[in-house]
């Protein structure tokens, strides 16, 4: 009987979501390019470990049905840059507001 996390971190990707999370990634990685670029800001380290997560969760979701196993490690790893960004949060928030 398999398990719930099997079945959600190694099921069949969905190409839908991979789209959403492809496009949420590029318009946070176009929100910070404009506010650094144009707008002179300091670059918020949070947007891209978010950008980053959503990159890989997108790149994920993408994949075809038989690469079950690289979209598994890919979730994998998104998870653990989005679960990384909450730990230094609250362990030492000042490096993710420089």
């Amino acid at each position: 009987m398999p398990s719930i996390i099997d079945e959600t971190v190694f099921g069949e990707p969905s190409r839908r979501l991979g789209l959403v999370f492809l496009c949420g990634a590029l318009l946070i990685a176009g929100q910070q390019a404009y506010y650094v670029i144009l707008k002179e800001a300091t670059l918020y380290y949070a947007t891209l470990f978010i950008g980053a997560g959503m990159a890989l969760s997108g790149i994920a979701e993408s994949l075809p049905k038989s690469r079950r196993r690289a979209s598994g490690a890919l979730r994998l790893t998104a998870i653990a840059v989005l679960a990384g960004i909450l730990v230094i949060g609250f362990v030492r928030p000042e490096l993710l507001l420089l």
